[in-house]
């Protein structure tokens, strides 16, 4: 059982993890074992509850293929147990960003002070900029 939130929690049946081997150096060792871990997880067919879903799925990720399945590669670790249990929270963390709200952006304009401290400061750089002209005889 993975735990979301108090009220949210996955299936180990809805969370596929495949152990494959690892891509990189790592000597003699990296050809024989497979301590990596491909976990795949079907976002519409979990039991996550529509709010969930429905902001997963909008979400602009690359681990996200166009069916709704997250992809997550854990290879980071020499241990299978400990690939898996980062692959679990990196799945974690990404479910629990979709659900932050953002506040929304409410427009403000610049002060009257800070509009002349701006165009104040674009006639002091034009005068600079006209004395480096030529002088007249």
């Amino acid at each position: 059982m993975i735990f979301i939130s108090n009220q949210v929690q996955l299936g180990d049946w809805e969370v596929e993890m495949s152990a494959v081997r690892a891509q990189g150096a790592g000597g003699q060792n990296v050809n024989k074992v497979s301590s990596a871990i491909h976990l795949r997880f079907d976002i519409n067919a979990s039991s996550l509850p529509p709010f969930y879903k429905e902001r997963l799925l909008a979400l602009r990720d690359s681990r996200i293929t166009s069916d709704g399945v997250v992809v997550i590669k854990a290879q980071q670790y020499r241990t299978q147990e400990m690939n898996r249990e980062d692959a679990i929270a990196r799945l974690r963390e990404l479910i629990l960003s979709a659900t932050v709200v953002q506040k929304k952006r409410r427009p403000t304009r610049p002060t009257r002070s800070s509009q002349l401290k701006r165009v104040d400061g674009k006639v002091k750089r034009g005068r600079t900029k006209q004395l480096r002209g030529k002088v007249d005889l």
